[in-house]
């Protein structure tokens, strides 16, 4: 929300919250955007208005990059707007493009921001291994034609839980906060019988493209062109230019998002 406008928006009677899965690929990322290109807040901003019939500024839960998918994004928006909640979901659905959808609607404490309030989130990202892309995986995961060494990665997952700094995954261009976060799980798990990698990360709190930078150097690791022992170092450095490029972006899911 645009900080002139808040004190505006907050003068509304109502806070709506909304949960919201969207398929990324035809996107410029989650922020608002100005035309031509298109951004999913600007999407869900028209297209709300339609139904509560005021303007609507969009707080999220985090500013999905281009490319990212989303099974629980969370945002909120201040309103005059009459519907009742229980219908909001079936009334922006339906026109709403099929690609973003959203999942519940609820009545927010006035106070509640989808962004200030989190508490922490969890992102998957989706590997597809073997050197036989799939054609219906291409938006929806990265494609590392090799078999990867999973057990070193598994070792590399174990090291980022916890309290660390993690500058050394840190992308320039973020804003200025702590590199610091706490990793409560780090966990990967094997899919569609061996094929798809998944990589989950559940953190109170993610620097710019953190998650991206990670398996980015996960990739490095179960390549063999780096070791576990390497990825400690790395890490240990908090120097970004010692890690591994950044992961694409389409592999990469928000799933959810906790709240007090």
């Amino acid at each position: 929300m645009k900080p002139e406008h808040k004190d505006i928006m907050k003068a509304r009677r109502r806070n709506i919250r909304l949960t919201v899965a969207y398929d990324g690929t035809n996107y410029n990322g989650f922020q608002r955007q100005r035309p031509p290109a298109i951004a999913i807040q600007n999407i869900l901003e028209d297209r709300l208005e339609r139904v509560f019939g005021d303007t609507v500024e969009l707080a999220a839960s985090g500013r999905t990059d281009a490319g990212v998918h989303a099974r629980g994004q969370v945002v909120n928006f201040f309103t005059d707007g009459s519907i009742p909640v229980e219908r909001v979901p079936r009334a922006v659905n339906s026109i709403l493009p099929p690609d973003i959808v959203v999942l519940e609607a609820a009545e927010a404490d006035r106070e509640f921001s989808a962004r200030h309030s989190a508490v922490s989130k969890i992102y998957r990202y989706r590997i597809l291994q073997g050197d036989i892309p799939d054609p219906f995986e291409r938006n929806y995961s990265w494609n590392i034609r090799k078999s990867l060494d999973l057990e070193s990665m598994r070792e590399c997952m174990e090291l980022i839980r916890g309290e660390h700094d993690f500058s050394a995954f840190r992308a320039a261009g973020g804003p200025p906060v702590s590199p610091v976060r706490t990793m409560y799980e780090a966990s990967l798990a094997v899919r569609q019988n061996g094929r798809v990698v998944e990589l989950t990360f559940h953190a109170n709190g993610f620097l710019y493209h953190m998650v991206r930078n990670i398996v980015g150097t996960l990739g490095n690791v179960g390549l063999g062109w780096k070791s576990a022992a390497d990825f400690k170092e790395i890490m240990a450095s908090l120097d970004r230019t010692r890690a591994g490029a950044t992961a694409p972006a389409q592999g990469l899911y928000l799933e959810k998002v906790f709240y007090k």
